[in-house]
């Protein structure tokens, strides 16, 4: 006889795809008719912008670009100048086939940027984005619990505690601000570039509302009229809400994954700043769910052979925060630095064994004037590298942010560079669990006279659930005989009642 179990839905996201998409673009840019032609280029800096997402059911695309600033000096030996360009981009990842549409998750990283000049009036700009890109799809998994059984059937049920991922979507909003710079600071002759920086500082998932807030730092390198070269930054609060699709538990938590969506900076006639910034809040909604699962079934009186699958669920089952200082060594005679950059790369993950090694790449950018006072522009790479303990069958998603300004220190042979970078690392099990999802069974039959009543066993490495099926018993009898509450300790003498 063939016993059916009962089946019912969990509801959850599954990642369709996660992986890290690089792409160079090259764009030539011709200088405006009111900048002087070009003598030297100095440096050359860039923010990456997301314009739109699409999913194409087999794949998804990711468009927008990257706004350029090159600082040169002109060939007629002027003021440097600088010039705002823009490089576009659309990435795009391969999935198998989906049945439904889902959300898309991404983080650029702005990984290189230089230009150079091809004549008087013209600049070729190069650019290297590397983007980590996650497509969640909504899914049904089909879950099996048991009917009725006969009495002498053992049912080993075990309670899941599960964090899934329930789900995914996006919070677009404009940031408008008025801004100005106190009379203190050296006036501003020219922009040389500007870049927002979002971060989520906190959120929290009340029922159906996701509510976040954090900081817009807005930063700043401008030139006065003498040629010097001063920083502003500007810190905007922002706070926003977003409905959910459905109500959640208290312990629910949410992911967030900010990115830039536009970005303008103007100056108006009475000398005020006005920025214009779009940020899109990409966030994913984790909530608790308890599932029970029949994973093994067995009989002292009949054959029972459970049908049996392996559920496999997108369970997270931890998000840690690892901080990590980076550090450059730059070779050279300086006098002083004006400005430095850091990009950090998407983080290498190398498994072994029990142990997974983090390796975590970067770029600093220094502009700075030499031995002869004239203005220069380096570049130095590092890396560094953390090992953590890691379940070979577990997968760790990474996301990298800057904690605060990277700086350097003139040596007497050099500089010393350094930034302070936190990666948070979600855990994810990609191990099944066992589900029964119907039995057989066999007919009763009396049991044997000649077995012994009794047997006298030691648990070894074996749980009850194991020595009961081995033995002919069952865990209630084995605990009621030899006063257990849990599971007995390893190497323990115990008392076996033979059903």
């Amino acid at each position: 006889m063939e016993l059916h179990f009962t089946k019912s839905i969990c509801q959850c996201l599954q990642k369709v795809v996660c992986q890290t998409v690089s792409q160079e673009q090259t764009q030539e840019i011709r200088l405006p008719d009111s900048l002087p032609d070009i003598g030297r280029v100095l440096g050359c800096w860039g923010q990456v912008i997301i314009r739109g997402k699409e999913w194409r059911g087999n794949g998804m695309n990711v468009s927008g670009g990257v706004m350029v600033w090159v600082l040169y000096a002109p060939e007629d030996g002027s003021q440097i100048r600088s010039m705002e360009g823009w490089v576009p981009m659309q990435m795009k990842w391969d999935f198998p086939q989906t049945q439904r549409d889902g959300a898309i998750c991404v983080q650029p990283l702005l990984k290189s940027v230089d230009a150079r000049s091809v004549s008087p009036r013209k600049l070729m700009v190069r650019t290297l984005v590397s983007a980590m890109g996650e497509a969640l799809e909504p899914v049904d998994m089909d879950i099996f619990t048991a009917p009725q059984v006969p009495e002498d059937v053992q049912l080993n049920k075990q309670t899941y505690p599960l964090e899934l991922p329930m789900e995914a979507g996006e919070k677009s909003f404009q940031m408008e601000e008025d801004l100005s710079i106190p009379p203190s600071a050296p006036p501003v002759s020219q922009i040389l570039r500007y870049w927002m920086e979002p971060s989520i500082l906190e959120q929290k998932v009340l029922a159906g509302r996701l509510v976040f807030r954090g900081n817009a730092m807005l930063r700043m390198r401008y030139c006065t009229e003498d040629g010097s070269i001063h920083n502003w930054d500007w810190e905007i609060p922002m706070s926003q809400y977003t409905e959910l699709d459905k109500d959640h538990s208290p312990s629910a938590t949410a992911s967030i994954v900010p990115i830039v969506t536009n970005l303008e900076l103007n100056r108006d006639e009475e000398g005020k700043w006005k920025m214009n910034c779009g940020i899109s809040a990409q966030y994913t909604v984790f909530d608790r769910q308890i599932l029970e699962l029949i994973s093994d079934a067995y009989s002292v009186s009949r054959q029972v052979q459970p049908r049996t699958e392996m559920l496999k669920l997108p369970v997270r089952l931890e998000q840690r925060q690892e901080d990590m200082t980076l550090k450059g060594q730059w070779e050279g005679q300086g006098q002083k630095i004006f400005d430095i950059s850091f990009g950090a790369g998407h983080p290498k993950q190398i498994q072994m064994d029990e142990e997974l090694e983090m390796e975590l790449p970067g770029v600093f950018q220094m502009l700075y004037t030499d031995e002869n006072g004239d203005l220069q522009d380096t570049q130095v790479r590092c890396s560094d590298s953390m090992t953590m303990a890691n379940d070979p069958g577990n997968r760790v998603s990474v996301l990298v942010q800057s904690l605060d300004d990277p700086h350097g220190t003139l040596t007497g042979d050099g500089a010393v560079l350094t930034a302070n970078v936190r990666m948070t690392q979600d855990v994810y099990s990609e191990a099944g669990m066992p589900m029964v999802t119907a039995l057989e069974l066999g007919e009763a039959v009396q049991p044997d006279p000649n077995r012994p009543s009794l047997i006298l066993r030691r648990t070894d490495d074996h749980g009850l659930w194991e020595i009961a099926k081995e033995c002919g018993s069952t865990v209630d009898a084995i605990c009621k005989a030899n006063g257990l509450t849990s599971e007995p300790e390893s190497g323990r003498l115990l008392l076996i009642p033979v059903m």
